[in-house]
């Protein structure tokens, strides 16, 4: 998976970055390196990718549309090691017909793995999309289907 770019405030984490396809990442000219609003993010996501965390429990700071974050917020009731289709999520947020506008908010959720994006599927049991490309979507449904 490489190194992930977290970012955010003293509000909460805002971002989670996958590395681009040369390993690296682009972080805006206005941000500024801490590790201070981020140590509990790491140490949760160190957790996580061990196996021994299936919930998150820190500090985010959303942004987007109502939609967008009503989108992602659903996202934390997938249970860890299952999945549901883009349908589901339009369905649970009282949005049945906008399933590919549902795709469109998942794909731009700007903390992955937090909110568990790679959770959503297609309706016909395909892997869809994912920001970190659908290796890592794979890499990540194996990962809480062995623990």
């Amino acid at each position: 998976m490489g190194q992930l770019l977290l970012a955010g405030d003293e509000k909460g984490l805002s971002l989670i970055d996958f590395p681009d396809k040369n390993g690296t990442h682009q972080p805006d000219s206005g941000w500024l390196w801490s590790d201070k609003y981020f140590s509990e993010a790491i140490f949760q996501l160190k957790l996580y990718f061990d196996g021994k965390l299936k919930k998150f429990s820190i500090p985010t700071h959303l942004s987007g549309t109502k939609f967008q974050i009503d989108v992602v917020k659903e996202l934390e009731n997938i249970p860890y090691g299952q999945t549901c289709s883009y349908a589901d999520i339009a369905n649970k947020i009282g949005h049945p017909k906008a399933y590919r506008a549902v795709g469109s908010a998942n794909g731009n959720n700007s903390l992955p793995i937090i909110y568990p994006c790679h959770r959503v599927i297609a309706s016909n049991g395909g892997l869809g999309g994912y920001s970190g490309g659908l290796q890592l979507k794979s890499t990540l449904l194996e990962l809480e289907a062995r623990n």
